[in-house]
Formats: C-alpha cells, sequence, structure tokens
C-alpha cells in the first residue's frame, strides 16, 4: 500500500506498509471513534485534503480492513466500517494514543491547536446523561481565535446525536463557555483543571446548573486520565 515498501518479511515491515503511510492510522482512530461517513471523517481530519482520504479509504478497503456499505434509509449515501480485522487495529491505535499522552511534551503538543478538531472531539464525548429532556444550546467563544474559528454551538437533543454547528443555528443559547484555545485544549487533555482556570480564562455565562453539571457533562479526552510522563 505505501510508496516503495520495506522489502522484508517480517509481519511488522508488512503491517507497516500497511498502516502507516501518512495520515492512514488518523482515519483509522477516526472510524475506531465511530465516524463512518465521509463528511464525520473529514471533519476530524480538517488537514487532510478530500482527494487523499478517499485514496487512503480505498486503499484499506483494499486491505480488507474497512468495509463500504449504503447508508441505510439514504440512497446514494454510503458509509465506512472497520471489519474483524481493522477492529483489531483498535488497542493497537488506543496504546498509540497513550504513549503520545504520556511521552510527547505538553509544550510540544500545545503547538498543534486546531478548534475545529477539539470542539469534534468534545462534541462526541459530551455526556448527556445530566442534560435537562429539552433541546440545549451551549456556545463555545474562543475569543483568541479568528471569527472563522471563535464561536461554535453545540446542540444537545434527548435521543439524538450531539451536533455541532460553526455557523449560528438560530436557537437560544443556554451557556456560553468564554476562553482561549489553549486553556481549552489544556483541559481538554488533562493537563490543567477547570478550577485551575478560575482566574478569568474559562468564564460561563447562562444556565447555572448547565455551569454547576460542567465537570459531569464535559467529558474529557479518552487519554486525560493517562498519566503523563513529560512536562
Amino acid at each position: 500500500m505505501s510508496e516503495g515498501g520495506y522489502n522484508q518479511f517480517c509481519p511488522v515491515s508488512m503491517a507497516a506498509e500497511i498502516i502507516c503511510s501518512r495520515w492512514t492510522l488518523l482515519v483509522l482512530r477516526e472510524l475506531a471513534l465511530g465516524s463512518t461517513r465521509f463528511n464525520e471523517l473529514r471533519r476530524g481530519l480538517p488537514s487532510m485534503s478530500p482527494a487523499l482520504l478517499s485514496k487512503r479509504l480505498k486503499e484499506l478497503e483494499a486491505a480488507g480492513i474497512v468495509t463500504r456499505i449504503s447508508a441505510k434509509r439514504e440512497p446514494g449515501l454510503h458509509e465506512y466500517h472497520l471489519t474483524e480485522a481493522g477492529k483489531e487495529l483498535r488497542p493497537i491505535i488506543e496504546a498509540v494514543g497513550v504513549w503520545g499522552h504520556r511521552w510527547v511534551t505538553a509544550e510540544a503538543t500545545l503547538k498543534n491547536l486546531d478548534a475545529n478538531l477539539l470542539m469534534w472531539d468534545i462534541r462526541r464525548n459530551i455526556n448527556t446523561d445530566p442534560m435537562p429532556p429539552h433541546r440545549t444550546t451551549i456556545q463555545f467563544i474562543f475569543k483568541d481565535r479568528p471569527a472563522s474559528e471563535r464561536n461554535y454551538w453545540l446542540i444537545v437533543e434527548a435521543s439524538k446525536e450531539v451536533d455541532l454547528c460553526v455557523v449560528d443555528p438560530g436557537f437560544d443559547v443556554d451557556l456560553y463557555v468564554s476562553t482561549d484555545l489553549q486553556s481549552m485544549t489544556e483541559i481538554w487533555l488533562g493537563y490543567k483543571t477547570i478550577d485551575q482556570m478560575s482566574d478569568g480564562r474559562l468564564v460561563l455565562t447562562g444556565s447555572r446548573t448547565l455551569a454547576a453539571d460542567l465537570r459531569r457533562w464535559l467529558k474529557l479526552s479518552v487519554f486525560a486520565n493517562f498519566e503523563k510522563k513529560v512536562a
């Protein structure tokens, strides 16, 4: 699959030829996290070109790691799912993430801030249990970002997937979360706690109940609970 093979029969070499080409591991990460539609994958990989994403998906399908099926009740659309072989890669992907969290410095990590990726990650990890039964709208405001990356709206409704909007959906906002992108990323990755942002870096305005329950509904990154070995 990769351009120029290693020419070694070693299973590590053979596996690397399939999963170690540029972006492939991140495509697998998105699939393992539950993204199935092409546009969902793109939102989790905002810096990857659509053409390259399509190419990698075809390569993974040819390798028997991904299967492409027609979307139910939506003619003309397709979904991508991990095969049995693909599902066996999940613990490997998780282990790579744990290693990166533990051993890559926070300084190096925070040089790669991305509001779109952060909010997409937050969206799929929202705990809806403490949310009210009616529609809830939460607006995140990154005061240090340009206009195109400043405002995001999370729409939470019972029995529906949490929706993320980058254009004002027109609903009344229940809670405003005003912060800067680095502070929110530090919270998300477990580098800092919400309490450590009480100096004004994180300001909550609106529903007192939603604000008080922030630690319950804002689930952190799956890697946040792993001990970090380097600063």
